[in-house]
C-alpha cells in the first residue's frame, strides 16, 4: 500500500539553504525551490529580487509522512533561519525573504501554530513567521534547483550555507541520508 505524499511549502530567507538541507532528509521525496504568496503570475527571479511581486522565496517539500512528520519538517525548518527577523534573513532584505509557512490544510495550520509557540520559547524577540494558506507555487528557474550542490565554491554557498548545513547535519544526524560525497 502506497502512503499519501504530503507537501510542506516553507520560506525562510534565501531558498538555496533550505533546499540543500531538505535534500538530505530521510523521507523527503522531492524538493523544489520556487515562489509563492504574491500577485505576479509566472514570476522570474529578477521580479522576485525587486521585491514588488509579493512572492516569497520558498521551498516545496514533498515527503512521506510514514518516515517524517510535518512537525519534524517544521522543527528542521526553524533551525535553518531566524524566525524573529521581519522580511529579512541577515543581509538578504525584503518581503521575498520573509519567514512564512504556507499551510495546505487545517491540520498543518494547527501544527504550525503549535510549533511556532514552542519555537518562541527559544527567543526573546517575537517570532514573526507568517502563516498563510497555500496558494499557487511557481517553480524557480532550473539553475536554482539544488543550487548549493552545484555551486559549493561560490562565496555565498561557502560562507552562508555551509555553516548552516553543518549545524543542521549535527543536530539532525539520525534523520539524514548517508552522505555520499
Amino acid at each position: 500500500m502506497m502512503t499519501e505524499v504530503q507537501i510542506a511549502t516553507l520560506g525562510g530567507g534565501c531558498f538555496w539553504c533550505i533546499d540543500a538541507a531538505f535534500r538530505r532528509v530521510k523521507g523527503v521525496l522531492e524538493v523544489r525551490s520556487g515562489y509563492c504568496g504574491g500577485h505576479t503570475q509566472q514570476p522570474t527571479y529578477e521580479q522576485i529580487c525587486h521585491g514588488d511581486s509579493g512572492h516569497a522565496e520558498v521551498v516545496e517539500i514533498k515527503f512521506d509522512p510514514q518516515q517524517i512528520s510535518y512537525v519534524q519538517v517544521l522543527e528542521m525548518f526553524f533551525t535553518l533561519h531566524d524566525p524573529t527577523q521581519l522580511n529579512r534573513q541577515g543581509n538578504d532584505i525584503g518581503t521575498q525573504y520573509r519567514s512564512v509557512v504556507f499551510y495546505h490544510n487545517e491540520q498543518q495550520l494547527q501544527q504550525a501554530k503549535t510549533t511556532i509557540e514552542s519555537v518562541q520559547k527559544q527567543y526573546i524577540a517575537p517570532v514573526v513567521t507568517e502563516l498563510s494558506e497555500a496558494c499557487q507555487f511557481y517553480s524557480a528557474e532550473s539553475y536554482h534547483q539544488d543550487y548549493y550542490a552545484n555551486n559549493r565554491a561560490q562565496g555565498y554557498c561557502s560562507v552562508m550555507i555551509a555553516p548552516k548545513l553543518a549545524k543542521f547535519q549535527h543536530q539532525f544526524s539520525q534523520q539524514l541520508l548517508e552522505d555520499d560525497e
